[in-house]
């Protein structure tokens, strides 16, 4: 039998699919009543299920039943995935996040295999010489300046 976040994730993405646009809006509390959960579990599906690295983009809104806006990202929209990439990467990513990008990106030919291996091993936490609260800081910057230039 499914888990209630596969059931969860399915029904997204068929909303997704069925949607004119690329994107879909819904309101959080509307779906856990539907599936009869707490609106927790519809958060932790969507923070799980549908990020940047998997290919979509949530906008969410507290207040009002929790209006969300998940958008799947079109590789070939360049501006909006430049401003996905910054806004999602923010000011600190840990090594483990950084890797899924920089997979997402290579996955679909943004990346070399060996420029992703490079990536990684520059993005590495034993690699980047400076104090470990300052890390995650780092590994942003360099991460979003690299991302942004080769789309």
């Amino acid at each position: 039998m499914a888990r209630l976040s596969d059931i969860i994730e399915n029904f997204i993405k068929t909303m997704l699919e069925k949607s004119e646009n690329d994107f879909l809006e819904i309101q959080r509390n509307e779906l856990a009543n539907l599936f009869n959960c707490a609106p927790s579990q519809i958060n932790y599906v969507l923070e799980t299920r549908f990020t940047i690295d998997k290919g979509y983009y949530i906008e969410s809104k507290r207040g009002g039943g929790g209006f969300i806006k998940i958008t799947k990202i079109r590789i070939n929209d360049n501006d909006y995935l430049k401003d996905a990439i910054w806004n999602n990467i923010g000011e600190e990513i840990t090594q483990q996040q950084a890797e899924g990008y920089i997979e997402f990106f290579k996955d679909r030919g943004y990346l070399t295999e060996r420029e992703a291996t490079i990536l990684k091993i520059a993005l590495n936490d034993k690699v980047i010489n400076a104090p470990p609260d300052l890390k995650d800081k780092i590994r942003a910057n360099i991460l979003k300046t690299v991302l942004i230039s080769i789309i």
